[in-house]
């Protein structure tokens, strides 16, 4: 284990002298802000440090390298696998006060932000210039570009669209050792060197901590339809799934919501829930208004041979947004149902998804638990939500959470297709990566930050 120095007068003091003691957070309740985020993990930060610029977090780390102390940084904290708090103590370097979108090029369709602009005004801002930024990970008005840049996140457009990595054209970032760096294109295309933009996104505020993006824009969808899709049970909707994108149908957002999710909602459904374990899908199209109303017609037909009970169109956008906020009650509902709740978001692959849920009964039933899943049926992204009203089992509960990524890992799977390692699964990483692949990347990690003082303790396991 590393010994850490703690953060002293003298530290304080030079931090203060470099960046400016208005910058510079020490109060037991401001700590208190930085200590946790969305995972409910908790580690107290001794000192908070506001950036205003990129020469802040420069100094912050020339600093951190002189006196060997930790340096962890933290946009919207909305994350849930702790990836922003401060395992080792040190210092929260927050990175909200850099929230500048500094241009948006409407002939190159492309923009560029700094990394605390919250994600929501990031697509605000394309769409306010006629152009389109897909990536619409949960929480969009919580979480920061940085922040989703840093652990790829997804989202349920990214079936048709991908993650924020297939966004990201460059970028520019402050390396551990205080230099900065600027990586990538403002173009499509672009192979000169090692591709060091896609080693940084990703890498959950390890390798350097983003400063600028510089983001690829497309064109505004002319119209978006949705529908809500209700069968009977999770394998007709999967085999809904199967038929609709067999056909060659690539909808904007296919998300499930299982019979369990429905159990906590059921009051907010215009309609009532069929059967022993109904599942629903929520499916989006969007382009040209011709071409999605010959497609929602053909989707609709597919689910209705498929089993689809119930169809409900979409089409203002006041109506997409009644489905969808009744999509965001279920992850509220099930905190407010569980005592304890373990967030987990494996993917599998499509084929797998309906076998993958239909086995969660067993594991219930031999670990005590409850298990809630939905998630991005376009993709295989599940979020499998585990929970005990007995904390007296929370033992038991992290004994089935490791057996259900097992589980996806022999469907083919992966353990975390969103969320990121961070703290909560850096115990389970050796379950899917080799030895071999750990130790390349702790040396890739070693290379970056020699006296591993930038988010230590994050994605790799404890020796």
């Amino acid at each position: 284990m590393i010994q850490y120095s703690s953060i002293t007068d003298e530290i304080k003091t030079a931090i203060q002298d470099r960046i400016g003691s208005g910058a510079v957070s020490s109060s037991p309740e401001k700590l208190a802000e930085y200590a946790g985020d969305a995972s409910e993990l908790y580690f107290m930060p001794e000192l908070v440090v506001h950036a205003e610029k990129v020469g802040d977090i420069q100094a912050l780390m020339e600093l951190a390298n002189r006196y060997r102390f930790p340096v962890t940084p933290r946009g919207g904290g909305s994350g849930l696998a702790g990836g922003c708090l401060p395992l080792q103590g040190g210092v929260v370097l927050s990175t909200m006060g850099l929230n500048h979108v500094e241009f948006v090029d409407t002939k190159n369709f492309i923009m560029k932000v700094e990394p605390g602009v919250i994600s929501l005004h990031v697509r605000n801002a394309a769409d306010a210039a006629g152009l389109y930024y897909p990536p619409d990970p949960a929480g969009m008005d919580q979480s920061t570009i940085g922040g989703n840049a840093a652990t790829d996140a997804g989202g349920p457009a990214c079936v048709k669209y991908g993650t924020t990595r297939d966004y990201i054209l460059g970028l520019e970032a402050v390396l551990p050792t205080g230099q900065l760096i600027t990586t990538g294109v403002q173009t499509r295309k672009g192979v000169v060197g090692y591709d060091l933009t896609n080693l940084l996104v990703g890498s959950e505020g390890t390798l350097g901590i983003i400063t600028s993006l510089t983001l690829k824009l497309l064109a505004r969808p002319a119209a978006t339809t949705g529908m809500m899709c209700v069968f009977n049970d999770m394998v007709s909707a999967m085999n809904g799934v199967a038929a609709i994108m067999g056909q060659g149908y690539l909808p904007s957002a296919m998300e499930f919501l299982d019979h369990k999710c429905l159990s906590l909602i059921g009051e907010l459904l215009p309609f009532s829930l069929p059967g022993d374990k109904p599942s629903i899908l929520i499916i989006e199209v969007d382009g040209p208004q011709r071409q999605i109303d010959e497609e929602i017609d053909a989707i609709c037909s597919l689910a209705t041979a498929e089993g689809a009970i119930e169809l409900i169109k979409a089409v203002t956008a006041e109506e997409r947004e009644e489905i969808w906020a009744v999509r965001r009650q279920v992850s509220l509902r099930i905190h407010e149902y569980a005592n304890l709740y373990i967030p987990e978001d494996i993917v599998v692959p499509l084929t797998a998804i309906a076998e993958l849920v239909d086995a969660l009964p067993f594991y219930e039933k031999k670990y005590g638990i409850e298990v809630f899943a939905f998630g991005h049926a376009g993709d295989g992204n599940i979020h499998l939500n585990i929970t005990t009203q007995d904390l007296d089992r929370k033992e038991l509960a992290r004994e089935g959470t490791e057996a259900l990524l097992d589980l996806a890992l022999r469907l083919q799977g992966t353990i975390s297709g969103e969320h990121g390692i961070g703290i909560a699964k850096s115990q389970y990483l050796p379950m899917e990566l080799s030895k071999n692949s750990i130790e390349l990347q702790r040396d890739i990690k070693k290379l970056f930050d020699p006296n591993l003082i930038l988010n230590p303790g994050k994605i790799f396991p404890e020796r």
